[in-house]
């Protein structure tokens, strides 16, 4: 039922990207030279509701958050890795994947490229495991929980800078 409940949350996220046209190459372009926010605003949207949601319905027992470890090391490396082939191919994953839906065949080489890396690190993994992924362990942990304070308190925090930063950006016609 776990497999079903994906499908539909990626369709409908899929949906969502399409509607919104942040799958478009000019988006994702404008969004890297930061002329164009579209992106920003759809995901900035996307993460408060997320946020909300998850909080949300774990204070309601409903579900249970399993965090993995936080490890510096690896989420910088992997960020960088992530940022230089959206800025070279002009494309993220799900947006790569949603283009090639909507028939667009430049996403082809970034989606190989992308299957590609996804190779390199599986094979490169154990050597990975030794050395990067042991650079600034922080074990299971969240932002709220690594300053100490109340989840919604940080949530409220992050929404008022979504908010203003959403202003901004309206106001700038960005």
């Amino acid at each position: 039922m776990n497999l079903i409940y994906g499908l539909v949350t990626g369709l409908v996220f899929g949906f969502l990207l399409q509607k919104a046209r942040v799958l478009r190459y000019d988006k994702q372009l404008g969004a890297l030279r930061l002329v164009d926010m579209t992106i920003v605003k759809f995901m900035l949207s996307n993460i408060a509701v997320a946020m909300i949601g998850i909080y949300l319905l774990r204070d309601m027992g409903l579900i249970s958050l399993s965090l993995k470890t936080t490890t510096l090391g690896a989420n910088i490396i992997g960020g960088l890795c992530f940022g230089v082939g959206w800025a070279m191919i002009g494309y993220c994953p799900g947006t790569s994947m949603g283009a090639l839906g909507e028939g667009r065949i430049d996403a082809v080489p970034g989606i190989l490229g992308m299957l590609v890396g996804a190779s390199v690190f599986a094979h490169t993994y154990p050597a990975l495991k030794e050395s990067v992924y042991t650079w600034g362990q922080m074990g299971k942990i969240t932002i709220p929980q690594l300053l100490g304070i109340n989840h919604w308190f940080f949530i409220a925090m992050l929404l008022l800078i979504f908010m203003l930063l959403l202003r901004f950006i309206e106001r700038e016609g960005l």
